[in-house]
């Protein structure tokens, strides 16, 4: 049986968030709670790190290209680097040092320390964990075509009550250029997937996904 629970796809180190990722047993239990929680931190403060503009709170050694536009709110992290052309579309909270490349859409997400989403991603209402990395033209998607709530389906069915959920990915996912996360996926720790595979599901840790239907088990 794969855990979908937030406390085994991730580990929290990052001590402003230990709190929000405690309190949610699986990790799209977040979603809906991220705006009240960025909005009670920027007025609560966390040490280190300042306001840049109305609603978002950075810390220090953030490098952010003029051409890249930021909506409150938002929280990110120290030492990132947001890069030309990103947009960061509210209720974003970014972890420490991680790069938001090239024309990168983020909105309604949270991503852990050291996350690499260098060119061309879409990141919707989705967890990334620690040190996961998305190859140019990842797209998260997050809302089905006929609109329904989101299910996630593993082992079981998990009904999310979401209309948009976009990926769960574990930490040090890497997930390979030009791939489409359908919504609800979710991929374990330390997993891996070919470049242009279609994901859906749910997919374990340290595994190499080749297809959308072959999985092999990495060997170390």
């Amino acid at each position: 049986m794969i855990s979908l629970k937030t406390a085994d796809l991730f580990e929290c180190k990052t001590e402003f968030l230990n709190d929000f990722l405690s309190s949610s047993i699986y990790p799209w239990d977040m979603l809906p709670k991220i705006n009240p929680y960025i909005t009670a931190l920027i007025f609560k403060g966390i040490p280190g790190y300042k306001l840049i503009a109305d609603m978002v709170l950075a810390g220090d050694n953030v490098k952010i290209h003029p051409s890249a536009v930021i909506m409150p709110p938002a929280v990110i992290g120290e030492g990132c680097e947001i890069r030309p052309g990103s947009f960061i579309r509210g209720n974003v909270i970014i972890g420490v040092n991680c790069v938001i490349g090239n024309s990168t859409e983020i909105k309604n997400s949270i991503l852990l320390n050291s996350v690499q989403a260098p060119h061309y991603n879409y990141i919707g209402d989705s967890v990334i964990g620690n040190h996961a990395h998305l190859g140019a033209g990842v797209i998260c998607s997050n809302l089905k075509a006929d609109g329904s709530n989101v299910v996630v389906r593993g082992d079981t069915e998990y009904t999310t009550g979401l209309r948009k959920l976009g990926a769960i990915l574990g930490d040090n996912a890497d997930i390979g250029s030009g791939c489409v996360i359908n919504p609800g996926t979710v991929v374990g720790k330390g997993t891996r997937a070919y470049p242009l595979t279609a994901l859906r599901g749910v997919y374990p840790e340290k595994s190499i996904i080749k297809s959308a239907k072959t999985v092999v088990d990495i060997v170390e």
